[in-house]
């Protein structure tokens, strides 16, 4: 069958820069997952996408080195990225900043490196700084990497939090421990987003927190300063200091 060309004109059918073609009499109904597909799949905006894993906002400049094209592509693809629902942005002043638009863009973009790694479909040799990545990292809002997997074995161990199929929940205990680090449960409660929840490591193949708890989590790290933020990278260093109190919090 010869699929028609849309006439449409509507900007979501040309998100990718492709005609949309209306399939409506031999495909099923169900979620796009080929325009989603098509706006992660060009290697510069996967760049693009990959560099605000970190959970930073960046500009458009920031991001067109990280993609290694000029700013005037660069706009093009956070225009369609930001139409497509991949990001948003928000002006400061006379610039402007993109980030990712929620977490489960985050969680998706992960389980997709997961995904790729496992297929061996890496886009480059390790390099210096994998090692650094792959023992703790920022995977959007928490802690990913070695750490972020020992982290949530060790919730999951002691008995913190509890695993129900795919689904995490704190338990009593857990709520103990966590008001005791100073992190409000009734605060994480609060927030829209699950309190606990699994997020697959790309790295490590296995899952470790993400989640409000695990934002939490990373945030006290930072503010105790027990662990701090390499430059112009995901990787997470932790102190002297840091990595004990890390092993006396979630021992193996």
């Amino acid at each position: 069958m010869v699929p028609r060309v849309c006439l449409s004109m509507n900007p979501l059918c040309l998100l990718a820069g492709q005609q949309c073609f209306d399939y409506h009499r031999s495909m099923k109904e169900g979620p796009d997952i080929a325009l989603i597909g098509s706006l992660i799949g060009d290697p510069a905006r996967a760049n693009m996408l990959t560099a605000l894993m970190g959970g930073r906002a960046l500009t458009p400049t920031e991001l067109a080195t990280h993609a290694g094209i000029t700013l005037q592509t660069a706009s093009s693809h956070l225009s369609k990225l930001e139409a497509g629902g991949l990001l948003t942005q928000r002006k400061q002043g006379r610039h402007r900043y993109y980030q990712l638009a929620e977490d489960e863009v985050g969680l998706m973009l992960e389980n997709l490196m997961g995904f790729a790694a496992s297929r061996g479909m890496n886009r480059h040799r390790p390099g210096p700084k994998d090692p650094a990545l792959r023992k703790a990292r920022v995977c959007y809002n928490h802690l990913a990497g070695d750490y972020g997997v020992r982290m949530l074995d060790s919730l999951i161990a002691e008995k913190q939090i509890e695993v129900a199929g795919d689904d995490l929940a704190l338990t009593d205990a857990g709520q103990i421990r966590i008001e005791a680090l100073g992190i409000s449960y009734a605060s994480l409660k609060n927030s829209r987003r699950p309190i606990c929840r699994t997020c697959l490591d790309w790295s490590e193949r296995r899952s470790h927190l993400a989640g409000s708890l695990g934002e939490a989590l990373l945030t006290l790290f930072i503010d105790k300063g027990w662990a701090k933020r390499e430059t112009n990278s995901r990787a997470i260093r932790f102190t002297d200091s840091g990595e004990k109190a890390f092993s006396d919090l979630f021992p193996q």
